[in-house]
């Protein structure tokens, strides 16, 4: 493993190889807590759902004890106006509701670290476009990430859509990431501002790419538990993250079920895994 470009953690094929077996476990993780939303489930249920399926599968949590004060599940689960890092427990989800489910797992001490929004049920159209935007607003962003490009290249391409597509949010103090030994490591990855700034992209370069995105203010604020991620206004939000990294061939998407090759073959993007 080599270390360039102000400390950045650059793989080696190998150790990327490494890191999608993680990241399938949580994409595939996502999918089972994805089909488990019902009215009715309560937000521990999909966290014990969550930790009985990563360590089935020999990973382990990756937010467990994380962070100060130490993060007490597997999951975030973030309920309506709760963007980011929702502490799941009793809360019972009920029809209408959209929550964002945010996992990682770590595997022979590789990270992977993604995250869907799901609707309760019937949610409303604006709603459903939110979720629409926020996660075409991810794959547009990985889909812009050339080699030799830079790491603002995938936060322009993400404001930029999420902007051409109506009056929406987007949260700024909080980023996308580097990820491998490590859930959060450099570069930030921010979800605007301008292409051609930041850290070139480069083989063996993994990245958590992650929209948070809301149907009012780009505000936020931290609820008691120190914790949970609230928007300001009440508005409700959507966030959607993947693990990617980049190839000779194009993106990879660690934590994609089939790494990404689906959808980047509906957009024309060739496809860097295998």
């Amino acid at each position: 493993m080599g270390f360039r470009d102000r400390g950045l953690e650059i793989k080696s094929r190998e150790q990327i190889d490494l890191m999608r077996v993680a990241g399938r476990l949580v994409g595939e993780t996502l999918e089972l807590l994805r089909a488990a939303v019902t009215p009715g489930a309560t937000t521990g249920d999909l966290d014990r759902l969550a930790e009985a399926n990563i360590r089935d599968h020999g990973g382990v949590p990756s937010f467990l004890g994380y962070g100060v004060p130490p993060f007490p599940a597997t999951i975030c689960s973030s309920v309506n106006d709760e963007v980011v890092h929702g502490i799941p427990g009793d809360r019972v989800l009920v029809e209408g509701d959209v929550v964002s489910i945010d996992c990682g797992a770590i595997v022979d001490g590789w990270h992977g670290d993604a995250a869907i929004t799901v609707p309760v049920g019937d949610v409303g159209p604006e709603v459903l476009e939110l979720m629409r935007v926020t996660e075409e607003s991810l794959w547009r962003g990985m889909a812009a990430a050339r080699l030799g490009g830079r790491v603002t290249d995938i936060s322009h391409a993400v404001e930029q859509y999420v902007r051409s597509q109506g009056r929406y949010g987007i949260l700024e103090d909080y980023t996308g990431h580097g990820i491998g030994t490590e859930m959060h490591m450099s570069p930030n990855v921010p979800n605007y501002g301008r292409a051609g700034r930041g850290p070139s992209l480069v083989e063996g370069l993994a990245l958590a790419v992650e929209p948070m995105v809301t149907l009012g203010s780009k505000h936020t604020t931290l609820l008691d538990d120190e914790w949970t991620v609230a928007t300001v206004d009440g508005s409700l939000s959507a966030h959607f993250e993947h693990t990617f990294t980049l190839t000779s061939d194009g993106p990879w998407v660690l934590t994609a079920v089939d790494g990404g090759a689906s959808r980047l073959a509906d957009m024309g993007v060739p496809f860097g895994g295998r």
